[in-house]
């Protein structure tokens, strides 16, 4: 059984950022129609009304290559379109295994992506999204993790300068990632400037940081 039998059209997308490449086929005919779609949300919103008006309502594939792009989530809100997400790599094998000279003439990735949804389509499963909620978060997850990534490469590019001009710092804070132990290099950025910082100056610094500790401030 085809799976594609209620479909009136299948689209290939090659997205980028500020454009798309599209290669689209009707059902009804063997000839492919190539266009560009930009990526703006009013150019977005046409496009995808003609669709609804040209087949009548009918589902429309979409091959496109990651479930994380911007389109994907522009494309989300039209019932009508359903949506077939592609694995970077697979992509990447189909066209080495079918267009190794790389040639000006070869197909574009869009053509690609439908010819692979539609000569495999038991290898690739319409996605069904999750829900606003489940996919708000899952934004913020990968938020997240970005931010906490780029502070581990900050604190380790800091910690290895550190050791080649003011290793003694190092020891006498454990975590580096902290308020203050930056606002402390800030003020004593060097190993002499510290020791000429007075030891009430000192401890006001750590008290107005909450650290009330009075070893670990004696330590330090």
């Amino acid at each position: 059984m085809n799976p594609f039998d209620d479909f009136a059209a299948i689209i290939g997308i090659d997205w980028a950022d500020r454009k798309h490449d599209l290669c689209l086929k009707s059902f009804d005919s063997e000839i492919l129609e190539y266009s560009i779609l930009e990526h703006k949300p009013e150019a977005i919103e046409d496009w995808a009304n003609d669709l609804r008006l040209r087949f009548e309502g009918r589902p429309v594939g979409i091959c496109i290559e990651s479930r994380k792009v911007p389109l994907i989530h522009a494309l989300l809100k039209y019932d009508f379109l359903v949506l077939f997400p592609v694995n970077s790599q697979t992509l990447c094998r189909y066209r080495r295994a079918l267009v190794p000279s790389s040639a000006k003439d070869d197909p574009s990735d869009a053509r690609l992506l439908l010819e692979l949804v539609l000569r495999h389509p038991d290898q690739f499963k319409p996605w069904q999204p999750q829900s606003a909620q489940m996919r708000t978060l899952a934004q913020l997850v990968e938020h997240r993790r970005t931010l906490v990534a780029d502070r581990v490469r900050t604190t380790n590019r800091l910690t290895a300068t550190l050791k080649l001009y003011f290793p003694q710092v190092l020891d006498w804070f454990e975590d580096k990632a902290t308020l203050v132990f930056c606002e402390f290099l800030e003020k004593w950025p060097t190993l002499q400037a510290a020791k000429r910082a007075r030891k009430a100056t000192l401890e006001r610094f750590f008290h107005e940081h909450n650290s009330r500790y009075a070893e670990v401030i004696e330590k330090r």
